[in-house]
């Protein structure tokens, strides 16, 4: 049986990550009214998803190391509530940091059993 090789699409998953980051600030910044829901999903749930995709994206696509990967999108997530200080009837909350933090370690674990396919 051929083994998948998920690193052949790196370009793919190069686009797939940027467009995902991009999307993921602006549903971040937007108001919360405004902010889209994914199913029956609450906020925490949204933040573990989205940062558990992005870890999968960005090691298929770049190839880096998971710690590397840990530093940024910790930095990242950090990046999302300083700037909702900013924004329009959203505020920043360090339990949004925790729980991008647990989507980051699913997806770092993802990845390594994934990559034995």
């Amino acid at each position: 049986m051929k083994k998948l090789n998920l690193y052949n699409h790196s370009l793919v998953f190069k686009i797939l990550f940027w467009i995902a980051l991009v999307v993921s600030y602006i549903a971040a910044v937007l108001p919360q009214d405004m902010a889209p829901q994914i199913g029956s999903l609450n906020d925490k749930g949204h933040h573990i998803l989205a940062f558990m995709t992005l870890s999968l994206l960005l090691q298929f696509g770049y190839r880096i190391k998971s710690w590397y990967v840990f530093f940024l999108l910790l930095g990242y997530g950090i990046f999302i509530e300083v700037s909702q200080l900013y924004a329009i009837n959203r505020y920043g909350d360090v339990q949004d940091v925790l729980a991008d933090t647990v989507g980051i370690f699913i997806g770092l674990t993802f990845h390594k059993y994934l990559k034995k396919f």
